[in-house]
């Protein structure tokens, strides 16, 4: 066992200890104990409370027994849910949006990211004399999977810039190695993605990026307004059934929150499986650095961020446009409230 491994269990097993003293009588009164959360790209920075919260058994301090599944991309762990595999998605809280707009009511209860953390990047290779977005006309785009967030960004930036969704051609490419794989082999011309997968091809000259809303700052300009990332949400009737198992969800969440925002790169390090860093380190703490500013420090969705995602929403979605959305009940911050309130230090 290496000194690494080992730090990083006797880490774990003092936060599992220190959690532990949570644990009570509220385990009992769990409508569902056991349940699964669909996940698209388990490894990305834009998940991270959720990982914290699992590797430092937050979840498991509130009484659940938590099975996180991953997939290619959000759009994916969202049909996990529809399809009745999966009980919660870890995901783009503008997914909710659109299912309310198909009549599928979703709500999002705890927010992970203040911003998308999603970088749209063209590649030096392909495309080395790129000067506008209307050279991406014809070309491939490569997202973590078709109908994820990383394609709603990508038609975004792409409607502002004068191109429709229909002029390009989108791949799904996953959110870890081989999504580097596929720009660095020309199998795309440009990408949708997050970290690591993005500082891996930065740090080494592989993309020009067009688009960073790992700044909250920037995002804000992009979007207009305040703009949620990632998100648990869940249809509304799971909320309804199992409201002290969701706010179980968001004590732990919120912990983790708030462990992340007191932590420095060398703890995350120590915390994070090695298997999420992709096999550097040191670009894995870089990436880090960049989106700990739009994580979220409290797990709190800001009242304009739904208003906000709609309007990016119906910019290049004739369907969403024309659909009068109720921009309140696909989300709630009362589960965070309480939260907040039980753990005011995390």
């Amino acid at each position: 066992m290496t000194i690494f491994m080992r730090r990083r269990e006797l880490l774990v097993a003092a936060a599992g200890a220190v959690a532990g003293a949570a644990t009570g009588a509220s385990a009992q009164t769990l409508e569902k104990s056991r349940l699964t959360i669909a996940v698209g790209g388990k490894n990305l920075l834009y998940y991270l409370p959720l990982s914290i919260a699992e590797q430092l058994k937050y979840f498991q301090a509130e009484g659940l027994d938590v099975e996180i599944v991953d997939f290619a991309g959000g759009a994916k762990a969202l049909q996990a849910v529809v399809g009745g595999s999966a009980d919660v998605v870890s995901g783009a809280f503008e997914h909710t949006l659109n299912m309310q707009a198909k009549g599928q009511l979703m709500r999002a209860f705890v927010l992970q990211g203040r911003a998308p953390q999603i970088v749209l990047g063209v590649g030096t290779r392909t495309l080395p004399n790129y000067k506008s977005i209307a050279d991406l006309k014809g070309r491939k785009i490569g997202v973590t999977a078709p109908g994820s967030s990383t394609n709603i960004l990508a038609n975004f930036v792409l409607a502002r810039g004068g191109v429709k969704p229909a002029d390009v051609s989108i791949i799904g490419v996953g959110a870890s190695q081989g999504a580097v794989a596929a720009l660095r082999a020309g199998q795309i011309d440009a990408i949708s993605n997050l970290d690591p997968v993005i500082t891996i091809l930065s740090r080494a000259g592989d993309i020009k990026i067009v688009s960073d809303t790992r700044d909250v700052a920037e995002a804000d300009r992009v979007f207009g307004g305040p703009m949620p990332g990632g998100c648990l949400y869940a249809p509304v009737t799971f909320l309804e059934r199992h409201p002290n198992t969701t706010q179980a969800l968001v004590n732990a969440m919120v912990r983790a929150c708030k462990w992340i925002q007191q932590a420095g790169p060398g703890e995350i390090i120590k915390v994070v499986p090695e298997s999420y860093q992709l096999g550097d380190r040191a670009i894995y703490i870089d990436a880090y650095l960049k989106a700990k500013g739009a994580l979220s420090p409290d797990g709190a969705f800001p009242e304009a961020g739904s208003a906000t995602a709609y309007r990016a929403l119906a910019s290049v979605d004739e369907a969403i446009a024309k659909t009068k959305l109720d921009l309140k009940a696909n989300f709630t911050n009362e589960f965070v409230r309480k939260a907040n309130a039980r753990y005011p230090k995390g």
